[in-house]
């Protein structure tokens, strides 16, 4: 395991322990780049914080990680933190067509543009779920790439957000539990999409905030590995009670 307690107290600290000859007046600064820190485990980023302390004057450390709150405060302590925002969705379109006109690929627009919108500004993340899904069908169509990452196509997202806003409680559950085993599609990822979905519908504020906040417990339940039949029971119930109060508020 690259990102263990031992290849801390071996190689990166018998790199970063050697010293850098210079015929110049300058001596020469090392740097040690480490790639997805935040898998590093708790006991190797202690013991990285005892080899930066130790070996500073010579050696300059650079974490990259996805997650900084997977990074223990001894190390967040020690470094100037700099974030960077997703790239903008021109860019990774941008991106895409090169590759995909490098590679020859058969890629139609609504394919490209279900890439982007997957890959949430993310390019290497673009780039893997373009190699997934060729590797999976010739043609590199909308439905192909959601089929591949296994999330909900939008108009199944739509579909399923009218059976929740329209159809009884029993319906509801019976039609979204089979559209779930027909497609393979996740509780977890069907609330996402459920919820950038209300976000676009037009509803009164004090409803869309109680909404959304009951789909946050949800997904963090489902995190947790709570029953999906009863987080999907929740997620219906949450609904019918927007539907009340979207009835109560229209005939005030």
């Amino acid at each position: 395991d690259d990102r263990g307690i031992d290849v801390v107290r071996q190689q990166i600290q018998d790199f970063a322990s050697t010293q850098s000859f210079s015929f110049g007046t300058k001596s020469f600064v090392k740097l040690v780049l480490l790639d997805e820190s935040d898998a590093m485990t708790k006991d190797a980023q202690f013991a990285l914080r005892r080899v930066i302390e130790k070996y500073t004057k010579n050696t300059r450390f650079a974490l990259i990680c996805n997650h900084v709150n997977k990074i223990i405060p001894a190390l967040q302590s020690r470094c100037t933190r700099f974030r960077f925002a997703p790239l903008d969705p021109i860019h990774v379109t941008e991106r895409l067509k090169h590759v995909i006109e490098a590679e020859g690929l058969d890629v139609p627009e609504s394919g490209l543009q279900a890439l982007v919108r997957l890959s949430n500004g993310d390019m290497r993340k673009a780039l893997n779920i373009l190699q997934s899904t060729h590797m999976a069908s010739q043609q590199i169509t909308e439905e192909a790439v959601y089929l591949c990452t296994g999330n909900p196509l939008p108009r199944d997202v739509e579909q399923i957000s009218y059976w929740l806003l329209n159809e009884s409680f029993a319906e509801s559950f019976k039609r979204i539990s089979e559209i779930k085993m027909r497609k393979g599609l996740a509780l977890v990822d069907i609330v996402r999409e459920v919820t950038m979905f209300v976000f676009k519908i037009k509803m009164p504020s004090d409803v869309r905030i109680h909404l959304i906040n009951d789909m946050a417990d949800i997904e963090y339940r489902l995190s947790f590995g709570c029953n999906d039949k009863l987080q999907l029971g929740s997620l219906i119930a949450s609904f019918t009670r927007a539907r009340s109060a979207l009835v109560a508020a229209a005939g005030k």
